[in-house]
């Protein structure tokens, strides 16, 4: 991999919001920008950050393993990241995340053959009161799901993919 001019003036804008010594503050919005470009983080991509930072790779390393926004591999198009924190669990987050995994056919982690959905759990979001809740590509924040609200997302992404 080796990053595109876009990539690098993206990372140029980031980097320029911190001191000069201080490079290495904008890897989390690095990372970020390696995913939407390529739809995840690979080792290859973590190590060019990290030249790019001057800082070293494990450390890059670190923080894409430390938070689940960052893809390590390939998902689909879809990802969809059910909370399982014990607020959420209480109150049914365990059972809707095994009622995707009925409804998707796929385990936690998988993503379906289609490629169009990656399921995921991920701990609090930070919306306890709303739950379930979950979280579609780390941007689309959905509350209270139940088995009839999750089927209309699912029915609803898989008609978007449809369209386009």
């Amino acid at each position: 991999m080796s990053l595109s001019e876009q990539m690098r003036a993206r990372f140029a804008t980031e980097v320029a919001k911190y001191p000069a010594d201080q490079r290495q503050s904008a890897v989390m919005a690095c990372l970020s920008i390696v995913q939407q470009e390529l739809g995840h983080v690979s080792p290859d991509s973590e190590r060019e950050v990290a030249d790019y930072l001057g800082m070293p790779a494990m450390a890059v390393h670190e923080v894409t393993t430390f938070y689940n926004m960052y893809n390590q591999q390939p998902v689909g198009k879809y990802k969809l990241n059910v909370c399982t924190n014990l607020p959420c669990q209480l109150r049914d987050g365990a059972k809707a995340l095994q009622y995707l995994e009925k409804k998707l056919g796929v385990s936690v982690g998988q993503t379906t053959a289609d490629g169009l959905f990656t399921l995921q759990q991920s701990e609090c979001l930070g919306a306890c009161a709303d739950s379930p809740v979950m979280l579609v590509n780390d941007r689309t924040m959905c509350s209270f799901m139940s088995n009839d609200k999750l089927d209309l997302l699912v029915q609803s992404l898989q008609a978007s993919k449809e369209q386009a």
